[in-house]
């Protein structure tokens, strides 16, 4: 066995169509897509479902191509274009079509209005009493009846507007 010999052709001849590599990347990326879109809207600082999704997706693919899964090097770089392609695309709809945006994000949801929580939207977003008030001292209030609104924006973050003169 010689360890220093390097079957080149293995790396980079494709095994598997270029097309049905391509529709699989494009398949699993929408379906936990949708997943995703349907299941989590808590997330945290400033990344998005999709950068989750691309940063899982490249992860496994780049991983099956450098754990030999796929036969060759460029199974894996097809496959990792594909997420990134459907990323870009996604993104770049969401720019350009304000009733795409609509449809793939989150809208935010009301929590507390004119001082009373609104506890039916809490348990939709499973936050509770101490999750919301902790919150609510974060901005100085120590009341909800001070808040004129708060809401869990479309990041997860929850943004509290005061009454007026607190």
């Amino acid at each position: 066995m010689d360890l220093l010999k390097v079957d080149w052709e293995a790396i980079f001849t494709p095994q598997h169509s270029l097309l049905e590599l391509f529709l699989r990347g494009t398949l699993v990326y929408l379906v936990i897509f949708v997943l995703l879109r349907v299941v989590v809207r808590r997330q945290t600082g400033g990344i998005g479902m999709t950068d989750i999704l691309v940063i899982v997706l490249i992860a496994e693919v780049a991983g099956n191509g450098i754990s030999d899964n796929f036969q060759s090097v460029v199974e894996s770089t097809v496959l990792v274009g594909t997420v990134l392609l459907w990323s870009t695309l996604i993104e770049w709809l969401q720019s350009r079509y304000p009733a795409f945006e609509r449809l793939v994000r989150d809208r935010k949801l009301k929590l507390i209005d004119n001082g009373r929580m609104l506890r039916r939207n809490m348990r939709e977003e499973f936050i509770t009493v101490e999750e919301l008030m902790a919150q609510l001292r974060e901005k100085g209030l120590e009341d909800c009846r001070d808040v004129k609104a708060a809401y869990m924006e479309a990041d997860g973050r929850i943004s509290i507007i005061p009454r007026d003169g607190k």
